[in-house]
């Protein structure tokens, strides 16, 4: 754990390196993690324009400056484990910004240690005002 706490959602190098050059090629962009349905649980990236939060979603954290949501229902089995975003070859979501570079988001996870529940459990997650 940092000063700054524990982050709920973090991301790799090479995944920083895709936010990058997904926002330089599309301006503010939003992740929101996929709950199933089309394309599974993908970490899923829009422009920030084209994608609508509302108050069924909880806003986890930045990566790379953008950032990242999920639904609250979801969060409810996620909440013990922190989110790691990575870039792997392959195809991305059918509707998320990377689907045509060749590389696609991944999450990976870990459970928090007992010291890190502790201190989320003071700092819950922000709701989205809708």
């Amino acid at each position: 754990m940092n000063e700054q706490g524990v982050a709920r959602v973090v991301a790799t190098d090479a995944a920083i390196k895709l936010i990058q050059r997904l926002s330089a090629e599309h301006g503010p962009i939003i992740f929101h993690q996929s709950g199933g349905c089309c394309d599974g649980s993908a970490p899923m990236c829009f422009p920030s324009n084209e994608f609508l939060v509302g108050g069924s979603d909880v806003r986890l954290g930045e990566i790379a400056g953008v950032p990242f949501y999920m639904s609250e229902s979801q969060f409810e089995y996620w909440q013990h484990t922190q989110l790691i975003i990575d870039a792997v070859p392959g195809n991305g979501g059918m509707f998320s910004l990377e689907r045509p570079t060749g590389l696609r988001f991944l999450t990976r996870s870990r459970l928090f240690a007992d010291d890190e529940n502790a201190w989320l459990e003071k700092h819950p997650v922000s709701k989205v005002d809708a």
